[in-house]
């Protein structure tokens, strides 16, 4: 992998993080299309660029982290159904890391984001804040984050399925996502980093570099823009587009 190579694939990480069409799924995808093979050193730097895209949501939302302590127990409880389960399955999980399972778990997230929002009418009573969120519908959020190990799923559409179904309104779900992801992707960083450190050299660090600022600035582009467009309309746009992409990727791999 090259200089290039690895700031388009900081570029497609930082844009798609926060968006719930799965950033490792487009990375996997994108990968193959640049012919990159999946070694394990590629899919650790996979896991490590997205700590520019976290590396975004703090610099937004440092103010909130820091001082609400409350709010900081939360996203612990809600981390840890993917901790303990992402600690114990490391290796199986990294198996699955596949442009097929991708192109099948992003037309299966389509389709619910499709089936929920036929179903999802956002109410007065629904949480319109993140710090309104109680520690049982944090834990129920976690749960849903648990089923985005399975690459292609998209943790960020995990969460805010998650978010909406324990109700929360659109906007918070997708905020109380942002927030999740920093505790979930800094540790999932620091563990795929400590057990592939040996294998890193000065080229490695290079492109991490590259692709380390490319995914910061354009996710706090991305995260700014999501926000904006929760706030007018629904999710069927992305299960429309996660739909078409897996069955292009299902064309092309088979």
């Amino acid at each position: 992998m090259g200089i290039f190579e690895a700031i388009i694939l900081g570029i497609l990480e930082g844009l798609t993080e926060f968006l719930p069409v799965s950033s490792t799924g487009h990375l996997i995808l994108a990968s193959k299309l640049l012919g990159l093979e999946q070694t394990d050193i590629h899919k650790s730097f996979e896991v490590v660029i997205q700590m520019g895209s976290i590396l975004a949501v703090i610099v937004l939302y440092f103010e909130k982290l820091i001082k609400n302590f409350s709010l900081a127990k939360k996203l612990a409880v809600a981390f840890l159904p993917t901790g303990i389960l992402g600690f114990l399955l490391y290796k199986q999980i990294k198996a699955l890391f596949a442009p097929e399972t991708v192109a099948f778990m992003l037309i299966a997230g389509g389709m619910l984001f499709i089936a929920l929002e036929f179903f999802y009418k956002e109410k007065e009573h629904h949480i319109h804040k993140v710090e309104e969120i109680s520690y049982k519908q944090a834990l129920l959020i976690g749960f849903a984050q648990s089923f985005a190990m399975v690459p292609g799923t998209s943790r960020s559409g995990a969460t805010i399925i998650g978010g909406l179904l324990a109700g929360l309104n659109r906007r918070c779900a997708v905020e109380f996502s942002f927030l999740l992801a920093v505790p979930t992707m800094v540790i999932a960083s620091a563990y795929d980093m400590l057990k592939n450190f040996s294998h890193f050299d000065g080229t490695d660090t290079a492109n991490l570099a590259a692709g380390f600022i490319a995914a910061f600035i354009v996710g706090m582009i991305a995260i700014k823009w999501f926000l904006k467009f929760v706030s007018k309309f629904s999710f069927v746009p992305f299960g429309i587009y996660r739909i078409v992409l897996g069955v292009l990727f299902l064309y092309i791999l088979f």
